[in-house]
């Protein structure tokens, strides 16, 4: 059971880098630093992006943007830190 626990743990770690690089991606686009015409920058955007859209889009339904800024991913970063600390403190120490 503890490994199962360590992969969860490890499956949100890759996860949290993976919102973190969506984010910077997001970015880089905005200020057109790159573009989604080069082919490997739209399989990357493309990739991360389907990667956490299912996630973020229903927090996006709650949470209304502040002056155009989408807080989505910083509520799931918050999601994901609970849900790491629920498992270290709370579930781990008691499963044998």
């Amino acid at each position: 059971m503890r490994v199962i626990l360590e992969i969860i743990l490890i499956l949100l770690d890759i996860y949290w880098w993976i919102v973190l690089a969506m984010i910077v991606l997001s970015w880089l686009i905005a200020f057109n630093v790159i573009n989604t015409r080069n082919q490997f920058v739209d399989m990357v955007w493309r990739t991360v992006n389907s990667l956490t859209e299912p996630v973020l889009r229903p927090i996006r339904r709650f949470m209304p943007k502040f002056s155009g800024i989408d807080v989505s991913p910083i509520i799931l970063f918050i999601l994901i830190y609970l849900v790491q600390r629920v498992i270290q403190l709370y579930i781990y120490p008691y499963v044998f």
